[in-house]
């Protein structure tokens, strides 16, 4: 079943369901129908080999993008940023977000081809990306892909606290992002307000929240992985949008890449950096190898457990 346009919310609004979409024929196998199985609405009752011979059409598919389209992912357009926008990057560089998350390895903001990213995450949310689009005007403007992509003074998506004991606390969101940062110690005077049972020597705070979430590739030779922010740059496609503003950190050895990629790319890097025809964030836009399926409403849960132990020790 291929998406229909707005179809994906009307569902959602109607049972409360999401639609997320899947790109077939990427292997393993195996990882296709264990998600059908465990994830999607009524998919135990699924007959595993209709969901086999989908999956085997879409992997014949991909055989002949691999002669047709061979090399197409080293032809990915990149251009200069306008220098209009060099203010917005600006802002972008000096948030703490920015400064904390890209440290370690050269990095640029650059406009980049979308259709030509190469992608390692199979999936996307549609309920998240029709919500995304509805952020966007009819024909955004430079400024506003910008921000889109970019979103340095967005609110937080929403998040439930729960105390379960004294030393337990339980965090929810409808936002998969939702993680555990840091432990970090402050000062008295880092934090205002609230009643305390004396002079305190120092705070040490949990930190729950989310990541920054910056439309991020890897460069490595003249290919880009998307690395971060698959649903804005899908929605930005899915829009009519060309080309979007985007941060680059390049490569140049494996060690570099194990600094920042995913599980998957680390485990096999020639696959989506030298294979003939890997799979592209255009792919999510082909009927023939895309693929929605419906899913319970997700929420993300982050449990903290700390423990307290009192000693006496020697100097």
């Amino acid at each position: 079943m291929d998406a229909l346009p707005g179809w994906a919310e009307q569902v959602t609004q109607r049972d409360g369901a999401q639609e997320e979409l899947w790109l077939l024929g990427q292997p393993p196998l195996h990882h296709y129908l264990d998600y059908v199985q465990d994830h999607v609405i009524d998919g135990k009752a699924l007959p595993r080999s209709a969901l086999v011979d989908e999956w085997r059409t879409a992997n014949d598919y991909y055989y002949d993008l691999e002669i047709s389209e061979a090399g197409i992912a080293d032809k990915i357009g990149i251009h200069d940023l306008p220098q209009s926008l060099k203010p917005l990057e600006n802002d972008v560089r000096a948030n703490a977000c920015f400064r904390r998350s890209y440290d370690m390895l050269p990095t640029r903001f650059a406009m980049v081809e979308l259709e030509r990213l190469v992608v390692a995450q199979l999936h996307v949310n549609l309920t998240h990306t029709n919500r995304l689009r509805q952020q966007l005007p009819a024909q955004p403007g430079a400024e506003e892909v910008f921000r889109f992509c970019h979103p340095i003074d967005r609110p937080g998506p929403q998040i439930n606290i729960r105390r379960i004991s004294g030393t337990r606390y339980s965090f929810t969101s409808d936002s998969s992002d939702l993680r555990f940062r840091e432990a970090a110690l402050l000062r008295s005077d880092q934090i205002a307000g609230g009643e305390r049972f004396g002079p305190t020597a120092v705070i040490m705070g949990l930190v729950v929240g989310f990541s920054s979430n910056f439309l991020t590739a890897i460069q490595s030779d003249n290919r880009l992985l998307l690395h971060n922010g698959h649903h804005r740059a899908f929605a930005l496609l899915d829009h009519g949008v060309t080309h979007a503003p985007c941060i680059i950190q390049t490569v140049t050895r494996r060690d570099e890449l194990n600094l920042i990629a995913g599980e998957d790319v680390q485990e096999a890097p020639a696959f989506y950096f030298k294979a003939a025809r890997p799979p592209l964030l255009k792919d999510f836009l082909d009927p023939r190898i895309r693929k929605v399926q419906r899913i319970p409403r997700p929420v993300q849960m982050i449990d903290i457990k700390f423990e307290v132990q009192d000693h006496n020790v020697a100097d």
